[in-house]
């Protein structure tokens, strides 16, 4: 009681310090005589009394807040130590389920600078915004002539006296690693040639250059040559004849890959690089990925490449591009407020990266010179005309030909460079491929060069040559911007490459794949981070010796199957049915084997006594939490079986904030009660697990445990059997079958109620919302917040989009819908089961092809601030049909919509009506929303898909396609092998705030003065501001992401062990972390043994943007920013840090010197790399 009578007072002397600080500020401005301007005229004076009282505000408000921090750490100390358990629930008479009052509480103390970055508008306005430049473009996709989507291409003979035309030809072979064929079935059948023959054709003459940028492939050939071969391919690459380009594990898709994993394969190409061949690349290179997120270019910047290419563009935008000489720009991040990100960037100009498409602008021409084509061999030029051997006789007149080509195409670009590449997919596998091309092109090359009339130099080059040259004749150094050339920002999605056949299917083709790659990123980041950690510990106490080192074989292989995932083929869904499988197996292996990593991470870390501590492989300490019997099964979760003698459980939260969750534990008794680590019963809920719609589990309970779990912790409890009155509180339920004669069988232990009819409309609601439902479909209506008076109407419903008659279809690639979406229509009515208890509350609808499952979490925090909403869809007898969920509310949200790329950053859309319905469909990996001036409903998402907003106010999602044909892409396949897959999503309703709300007070004030200061800008309004569109989710919605993709892992101790040790709960944290601040990844690098662990770890870090102007309360943990401040020095608690050294984002430069200090500054949006030593 003392305690809480401390924490009472201290709240109080929180406000009251707060309120005298704004009064005083407020005085202060007002009659602070150094404050007053004299002279001037009266509106520019009056523009700098605001101006001067502004920064005055802004100073105070720092001062205000930091005054707060000190006070609100006091409180922390004394609350720390008060009871850390959540209440017990109870239940009144003829009432809902009361969960009692937090005994801790929580804070949200954002400082006011945090907030201005949300707000934008510093910098300069780029040269191109995507979004300004897809409203200029008609579309209209008129003939262009040889260069069918372009234009003729004029010049004039002497246009080049002055200065030549310089041309680079670059040879390139595109290695997939996986499509048509497995991965290991093209390394076998052509990669290794392709690689053995390079290095063979190379040493030939020293004018040959080649490029490759795949390391999956190029570790895996290094792994089964020579050492002579592996030091004549060193010599290659130190020469310059040989360029490693991006150096990535794949050449990444773009769309629904997550930023995490980009930058793990970007990391695992580059440490092999670093480690095997001493170098570090320059350039990215990606031709095929189908379309491009401006976090790519983000990411290569910050790896220290000065350079990047891409491919694959909607023709309409490569055709203006072209016509404006726009094809090379600086590619800038939309809240760049300087010129850090800028990095810059060549778009290929024609419709393919093959060679009939990169000589110039006409393919019959540009054919004749892909020497592979010669007539005799496999392949000929569909444009009737091959190519001929270059001999002294046809010389003169074939390089006259293709000097055309070279002019034409070079008249699309503001430099007298030109970059030509020369290959295809697995090209130069044969020997006979690289004598065809390379002599070929030399004799070509040699005729040019030797005739100074033509003012034209010719060479092979690889892509930094070309670079290089660029840079050389417009004067700068690599990385900066060129003179003269435009500023870019946003994106390239999405991707058409001719009519209307938009690349708007793949994001959301085989959603089981792309939900199962973000489970296993989940458990590689929690693996990586428990590991590290694990290790520290060990070393520290010299116990390593007896710890499983061997794991980082595991991790190792886990970060290469999930980096192979990433790949645009796979991740993608646009791969053979057999090459899908062998993703699959690949991932479900490693999914395997991080969860041993896990366990055997935890099991030493909760040890209360160490040198207990032994590894066993055949006979793990702790079990998993779930098992998946093959490659497509979803998973069952482990039962645990109680006995007299209590069971452990070890759960693990991979977030870097502490959680107070809802852990959900399946037993085999409904008499169960259980208690913290320190015996202390813990809220919990008992329900009954059921197989179908109408069926229970026998046997089987769920006990669903409200934990406070600490961040990146492990938290022990304790399960019993309680043969007592001690029992747990029981949910109850009611089944409504709408008039369908099905037999039931009722669960023994947990209340059910059978009503034959269909329900009324009823509504589900906890402290913070209200989720109203139609009785007949168990589908979402409406959703209030508390303190609201009238809800939003939020209506959910299912759709169907069917395929054209016509010759092109829908496919893995194309969604080629026969118009909008039609209401799905099953034959029975869905049977509507709903469950209502002290800890939460759902709604499943069974249907025939979709079950869903609405939850309302009655718990504090943030778990209780959304809807929990999963969709398990299974629709393998559907035939050329898409399924969607569609959300329609009354928020007034236009035309204008808001889709995440890579889970990094926000891209606002705009639904174009003068592009067909399939072209307004765009990715989203992690999150998608809608907004108007006072609402914004977030749609988040546990796995990649397709979204779109089709009329104001609605959102709408592609759950599954299921397509009898192949969309003539290449696959040759359609999409027939779909799994039964669950979708998971969360929606939140935010609420801005408005100025009387203390939450947005202090940023509304500061905003209201700047809007008076300059009235030329456009501070907070949510619409897309054309000149800079920027937008970011609240912290809310961040926090919400990770707790969505990062659920706790529940892990029991294996029943047969007979002397339990002591166990402790694991705390790693010394101190909070800023709720802006990240924790991306904690990775140990590898010993010169790759199988083992060195001494140092990879600590990579992201400081979130967010938008403050959406209200945040009941966070449910204290969540505070430091302006990017971080000390790194005391984060982790019993570990030193032994050394810290800033790094480019893959480690293959440092930054600056290691200093002593382990103070960190990190500017919104950031990602930064930390080398460091743990011990």
């Amino acid at each position: 009681m003392k305690l809480k009578k401390q924490v009472t007072v201290c709240g109080a002397a929180i406000f009251c310090v707060a309120v005298f600080s704004l009064y005083l500020m407020l005085d202060r401005v007002q009659h602070d005589p150094t404050r007053h301007q004299s002279g001037g005229n009266f509106p520019r004076s009056q523009i700098s009394v605001l101006q001067n009282r502004i920064e005055q505000l802004e100073q105070l408000l720092e001062e205000n807040h930091e005054i707060i921090s000190h006070i609100k750490d006091s409180v922390l100390e004394l609350t720390a130590h008060a009871e850390g358990q959540p209440a017990l629930p109870h239940h009144p008479p003829n009432g809902s389920w009361v969960l009692p009052p937090e005994s801790r509480p929580s804070f949200l103390s954002v400082s006011p600078q945090d907030c201005q970055f949300a707000l934008g508008g510093k910098g300069q306005s780029p040269d191109l915004q995507m979004l300004a430049v897809y409203s200029l473009l008609p579309f209209d996709n008129q003939d262009g002539g040889v260069w069918k989507q372009g234009f003729d291409i004029t010049y004039e003979p002497n246009e080049w006296d002055t200065e030549p035309l310089q041309v680079f030809v670059v040879p390139h072979s595109h290695n997939d690693p996986g499509w048509i064929k497995t991965f290991d079935k093209y390394y076998y059948d052509q990669t290794q040639h392709i690689l053995n023959s390079m290095v063979l054709k190379m040493q030939e003459d020293p004018r040959r250059r080649f490029i490759w940028s795949e390391i999956s492939f190029f570790s895996k050939w290094w792994d089964n040559i020579s050492a002579q071969k592996r030091a004549a391919v060193r010599r290659l690459v130190g020469n310059g004849q040989l360029e490693m380009v991006t150096g990535g594990w794949v050449m990444p898709d773009e769309a629904n890959s997550h930023y995490f994993a980009m930058i793990d394969q970007l990391i695992e190409g580059h440490q092999w690089l670093e480690k095997n061949i001493g170098v570090t690349p320059r350039s990215g290179w990606a031709v095929d990925p189908f379309g491009y997120s401006s976090t790519m270019p983000y990411l290569l910047k910050r790896s220290n490449l000065t350079a990047m290419l891409i491919q694959r563009v909607h023709y309409a935008i490569k055709k203006h591009f072209a016509a404006t000489q726009n094809l090379e720009f600086m590619w800038r991040q939309t809240w760049d407020p300087d010129t850090s990100t800028d990095i810059f960037c060549h778009m290929m100009p024609f419709y393919s990266y093959d060679v009939p498409h990169t000589c110039g602008p006409d393919p019959k021409i540009c054919c004749q010179f892909d020497f592979k084509r010669l007539p005799g061999g496999r392949i000929n030029c569909p444009w009737k005309v091959p190519p001929r051997a270059i001999t002294d006789a046809n010389v003169a007149e074939r390089a006259q030909l293709l000097l055309d080509q070279y002019r034409k195409k070079s008249k699309l670009y503001r430099s007298k460079v030109l970059l030509v590449p020369l290959g295809d997919d697995f090209r130069y596998d044969k020997p006979q491929e690289w004598d065809a091309q390379f002599l070929n092109y030399q004799r070509i090359f040699d005729f040019l060069n030797s005739r100074p009339d033509l003012h034209v130099q010719a060479q092979f080059g690889t892509l930094s040559d070309y670079f290089d040259a660029l840079y050389k004749k417009v004067g700068i150094v690599p990385g900066m911007r060129p003179p003269g050339f435009p500023v870019l920002t946003g994106d390239f999605f999405s991707y058409a490459d001719r009519e209307d056949h938009y690349w708007t299917g793949y994001y959301t083709s085989r959603p089981f794949y792309k939900s199962l790659d973000r489970v296993l990123e989940a458990h590689l980041r929690g693996a990586e981070i428990l590991y590290s950690l694990a290790l520290a510990h060990a070393r520290r106490a010299s116990a390593d010796g007896r710890y499983p080192l061997s794991d980082y074989a595991l991790l190792s292989n886990a970060r290469r199957n999930l980096g192979l995932f990433q790949h645009h083929d796979a991740i993608t869904g646009t791969a053979k049915e057999a090459v899908a499988v062998d993703y699959g197996v690949r991932l479900l292996h490693s999914l395997t084997n991080l969860k041993r990593v896990i366990g055997n991470a935890a099991h030493y870390l909760v040890l209360g006594d160490k040198d207990t501590y032994r590894h066993d492989p055949a006979a793990p300490f702790l079990g998993m939490d779930e098992t998946r019997s093959s490659q497509d099964s979803l998973p069952e979760r482990t039962v645990i079986k109680l006995d007299t003698s209590p069971r452990f459980l070890v759960v693990f939260n991979p977030l870097e904030q502490e959680r107070l969750s809802v852990v959900p534990v399946l037993v085999d008794s409904p008499h169960v009660h259980v208690l913290s680590e320190e015996g202390q019963p813990l809220p919990s809920q008992l329900s009954a697990t059921w197989s179908s719609a109408t069926d229970v589990v026998p046997d089987v309970y769920q006990v669903s445990v409200l934990a406070r779990l600490p961040a990146l912790g492990l938290r022990v409890l304790q399960l019993h059997k309680s043969l007592d009155g001690h029992a747990t509180p029981r949910s109850s339920t009611r089944l409504y079958l709408h008039g369908r004669n099905l037999p039931v069988h009722k669960p023994e232990a947990v209340p059910l109620h059978i009503f034959p009819a269909a329900a009324d409309d009823f509504c589900l609601e906890n402290q913070h919302l209200q989720a109203c439902f139609l009785g007949r479909t168990g589908l979402l209506q409406s959703l209030r917040q508390a303190g609201e008076e009238q809800g939003h109407r939020v209506n959910s419903e299912f759709l169907v989009y069917g395929t054209r008659t016509s010759k092109d279809k829908s496919g893995a690639y194309l969604f080629l819908p026969d118009g909008e979406a039609k209401p799905y229509a099953p034959k029975d009515p869905p049977v509507v089961r709903v469950m209502e208890g002290p800890l939460f509350s759902e709604v499943a609808s069974y249907y025939q092809h979709v079950q869903t499952m609405v939850r309302l979490y009655n718990v504090p925090g943030v778990e209780g601030l959304s809807l929990d909403v999963s969709c398990l869809v299974d629709i393998r007898d559907h035939i050329n049909k898409e399924l969607a969920l569609r959300f329609s509310t009354d928020i007034e949200s236009d035309d204008i919509f808001f889709t995440d790329l890579n889970g990094f950053q926000i891209q606002p859309r705009r639904y174009q009506q003068k592009l067909p319905l399939q072209a307004n469909f765009y990715p989203m990996p992690a999150m998608a929303y809608i907004q108007d001036m006072q609402s914004r409903l977030t749609l988040l998402t546990a796995q990649a898909l397709g979204v779109s907003s089709l009329h104001s106010g609605q959102l709408e999602v592609i759950l599954d396609r299921r397509l009898m044909q192949d969309d003539n892409r290449g696959l040759g396949q359609g999409l027939k092998d779909n799994k039964r897959t669950c979708n998971r999503f969360r929606l939140l309703l935010e609420r801005r705030s408005t100025a009387n709300k203390s939450s947005g007070f202090f940023s509304k004030l500061v905003s209201m003065f700047k809007a008076l200061s300059f009235p030329g800008t456009r501070t907070g309004s949510p619409e897309v501001q054309d000149e800079r569109p920027i937008s970011f989710p609240s912290l809310l919605s961040h926090i919400t992401s990770v707790h969505l993709n990062a659920e706790a892992l529940v892990m029991p101790v294996a029943l047969e062990k007979p002397a339990l040790p002591v166990l402790r709960s694991f705390v790693p944290l010394a101190t909070t972390l800023p709720c802006d601040f990240h924790i991306l990844n904690l990775r140990m690098l590898q010993a010169e043994d790759d199988s083992l662990p060195s001494a140092e770890a990879a600590l990579i870090l992201h400081r979130k943007g967010f938008d403050c102007s959406l209200e945040a309360k009941n966070l449910g943990f204290n969540c505070t920013t430091s302006q990017g401040k971080l000390a790194l020095g005391g984060l982790f608690q019993g570990l030193e840090l032994g050394s810290l050294q800033p790094t480019s984002l893959t480690l293959m430069y440092p930054l600056g010197t290691a200093s002593n200090s382990t103070n960190i500054h990190l500017d919104p949006m950031e990602i930064a790399t930390f080398r460091i030593r743990l011990g």
